[in-house]
């Protein structure tokens, strides 16, 4: 399997975090697991016989958005296959499809028209499209028009909250973010549930877990309570039963495949 981390153009950063190709042409069976990272997304895939998500049992269409992931799934894919996925900060699914957030967290909503185009004509284009860069041109030209006709109703309050609980790796005080937006706790905590489907404290909670995930996986570091003190956690107890509530693993099993 071949991956590629894409950082996005400068004219779809304000919406788009990072873009992720995986790419395979041969014929085994691959399985990617995902787990909570606090962001939702737009995937785009082009298999040779489907993905299925798992453990829904879920075949997937071409093109769909997701919600927050909070328990971990797998993609199961067989034969050779093409991924795209842009990963949204999570405030754009309300903003650009005003959809209602939390409920499709952990699950998906399928596209049957754009703003120009049907889902057919769109699916059409990017099967039709020479290379990767050209698919991925055409699906940032589509969230741009999105932006374009929609950036009114982005509230910045919340794009600001969340970008400081991303900088802070989520180790931050929420009645300090509402503060800082001149708004009270709960005027601030309904607003961000309204716009992003997860509560700030656990939004907060999930970066912490992803910057500890990371770091587990990169293998940087000597001793797990590294990891456990690094990112915040009270104790190695603490980290452990956080992992596990999001990956249904310990560290160490996790560590150890």
């Amino acid at each position: 399997m071949n991956f590629r981390s894409i950082i996005p153009d400068q004219s779809i950063a304000l919406f788009v975090r990072n873009i992720w190709v995986y790419e395979d042409d041969g014929k085994t069976h691959t399985s990617l697991p995902f787990f909570a990272d606090g962001y939702t997304g737009l995937m785009f895939q082009q298999s040779e016989n489907g993905l299925t998500v798992n453990p829904h049992n879920k075949k997937m269409p071409e093109i769909f958005l997701y919600g927050q992931t909070i328990k971990p799934i797998t993609l199961e894919i067989g034969g050779s296959y093409q991924i795209i996925i842009f990963q949204f900060y999570p405030f754009v699914l309300k903003a650009f499809w005003e959809i209602i957030p939390e409920s499709i967290n952990d699950s998906c909503y399928y596209l049957n028209n754009t703003l120009e185009k049907s889902i057919e004509e769109l699916t059409d284009e990017l099967y039709q499209a020479a290379t990767i860069d050209d698919k991925i041109t055409i699906l940032s030209d589509l969230l741009l028009m999105y932006f374009e006709r929609r950036k009114n109703s982005l509230d910045f309050s919340v794009r600001e909250a969340i970008q400081d609980i991303i900088d802070c790796k989520g180790l931050v005080s929420i009645k300090g973010l509402a503060e800082k937006q001149k708004l009270n706790i709960r005027t601030f905590e309904r607003r961000f549930l309204k716009e992003t489907g997860l509560p700030a404290k656990q939004f907060a909670k999930i970066i912490q877990f992803h910057s500890s995930l990371e770091q587990l996986t990169a293998k940087d570091y000597k001793k797990l309570t590294d990891i456990v003190y690094e990112n915040g956690f009270s104790d190695q107890s603490h980290f452990i039963r956080v992992f596990k509530a999001f990956t249904g693993e310990t560290p160490k099993s996790f560590s150890s495949k």
